[in-house]
Parts: C-alpha cells; structure tokens; sequence
C-alpha cells in the first residue's frame, strides 16, 4: 500500500501545500520551500503525513519523484542507484552517503551509468542535484529515459532539503583537503579518545569523542555565532565519524559532513604531525 504524500507545489510566486496556500516573492521561493516543510506543525498533519514523505510534485515531469523517507529507505536496502547529478568539486565536499558521482566528460554521462549499471537499462535509479530548483537532476533523469533506462526517478528536493531533515553527508578526502586549504571559517571535530587525541590531530580541531559521545565536548565546541559553519568530523574510522555525525543530526547545524575514511589516511593526506 503507497504511503500518502505530502505535496509541495510552485506556480509563479505562490507555494502551495493542497489547501494551505502562501503568497511570496520568486526570490525567496527556495527558502520558502524548506521553511513550508519544517516551519508548519500542522502541515503533516493536514495530509496524514510527514515533512518525510513530502516531493514537489511537479507537473508535466517525464519522472517520478520520491520523498526522503524513500530515499533513506533505498539507501537502507540497496534497491536503487543513487546518482548525485552535480559537478564533481561539489560531491566531494559533501555528499548523500552511497551517492555515486559520475564525473564523466561532457556528453559522456548516459555512458557512464550505463557502464555503472553494466548495461541494464532496468536498474532503478534516483538522481538528485542542488534542490527543488536546481536543473541537473530533472536534464540528467531526462537524458536517461531518452536513452532507453525505464527506472528512473528523481529525489528533487535534493542535498539542501536532505541536510535540513537530518540527513548525513559524507565528505570525500579531495573535499576535506580542498577545505582546510581554503576555508578558514570550517570548525573540525576529532571523534577519537582523548589519548588519541593528545597524540596528535587535524590542526585547530576539537576533541569530541564519540565513544561514548562526550556531550560536554560536543556542547563547547559547537559555533553558537553561525549555524552555517561548516562542520567536518572525522575519527579513528567511517564508523566513529558517522556515530558523531548521527548525533549532530538531532542537533539545528546542518552544514555537516562526516569523513568515511581512517585517520591515517587523513593524516597522511594534510601531513600534520603526530606524536
């Protein structure tokens, strides 16, 4: 039995939710869109759902859109490919984890998940991008079905809205390289012990042990000044950073990724010392 879903639509300068409607200026139309799916107790319930299980649900779209509660289901089971359709230097400084990015030259990106798939046009697919206004999931989701794939679908609320509603994002060691060269502003956090911690770390992080999480820790490092920081964890492994990021995902900073590889490799990337 289909779940009910929770409708979001666009015509012009109105976003409507079936009965509830809100007049707005096109150029807030993106901030409106999360705002309507957080911000309104009362939306979920008036459709007998949840922020959940909201799409956008597009007119005259040659794909199906699922909601977050099917992609988080997908990404559980293994039933579907997740394609995440933005250029390369965006994925790997944060990404849906399990995403697979195609960095495929111009032209060559219907090749390359036919090569992915092994040539079965069969395979279900979801593609996302930027969020609900952004082009390169609707044109790549096109290109497919042009090309003969019969299962493809669309997760359009995107990276923006899966952030929002807690959703984990995992950060590529090329990201975190990239960042910590660049953006001085980005707060990192070391999930390993405290001895590991004194032995050596990321310069300028944080020491917020994730086994068991060190609430304390946690509470004193947050940046209470922006709530746009962006935050990178890592730890000893995959597991103790996506154990931090978990936490952090009940928490109102979204602008959070996780690295899924080992300290020493991070280490041996950034070449910071240790004792």
């Amino acid at each position: 039995m289909r779940h009910p879903t929770a409708v979001l639509s666009r015509k012009g300068g109105v976003m409507a939710c079936r009965n509830v409607v809100y007049a707005f200026s096109p150029l807030v139309a993106f901030a409106m869109s999360a705002t309507l799916i957080l911000a309104v107790p009362a939306l979920a319930s008036a459709q007998a759902g949840s922020v959940y299980k909201a799409i956008l649900a597009e007119a005259n779209q040659k794909t199906q859109e699922v909601s977050t509660e099917e992609v988080r289901r997908i990404l559980a089971d293994g039933s579907a490919v997740v394609l995440d359709a933005r250029p390369r230097q965006e994925y790997v400084a944060g990404h849906v984890p399990g995403a697979r990015n195609l960095d495929a030259p111009a032209g060559g990106t219907v090749a390359a998940v036919e090569r992915l798939v092994s040539g079965d046009k069969s395979k279900p697919l979801v593609v996302y991008c930027n969020g609900p206004f952004c082009m390169q999931s609707r044109l790549l989701s096109e290109q497919l079905v042009a090309a003969g794939f019969t299962n493809v679908r669309r997760y359009q609320l995107g990276i923006p809205i899966w952030r929002a509603l807690g959703g984990p994002t995992e950060i590529e060691l090329e990201g975190i390289v990239r960042i910590f060269n660049v953006d001085r502003t980005a707060v990192y956090f070391d999930a390993r012990s405290p001895e590991e911690f004194a032995k050596g770390s990321l310069p300028g992080a944080h020491n917020v042990p994730a086994e068991p999480l060190a609430s304390g820790a946690l509470e004193k490092a947050l940046p209470r000044d922006d709530f746009n920081t962006r935050i990178v964890l890592f730890g000893r492994d995959a597991a103790q950073a996506r154990a931090l990021a978990d936490a952090l995902s009940k928490r109102p900073w979204h602008n959070v990724t996780y690295f899924p590889g080992t300290f020493e490799l991070l280490r041996a990337a950034i070449k910071f010392p240790v004792r």
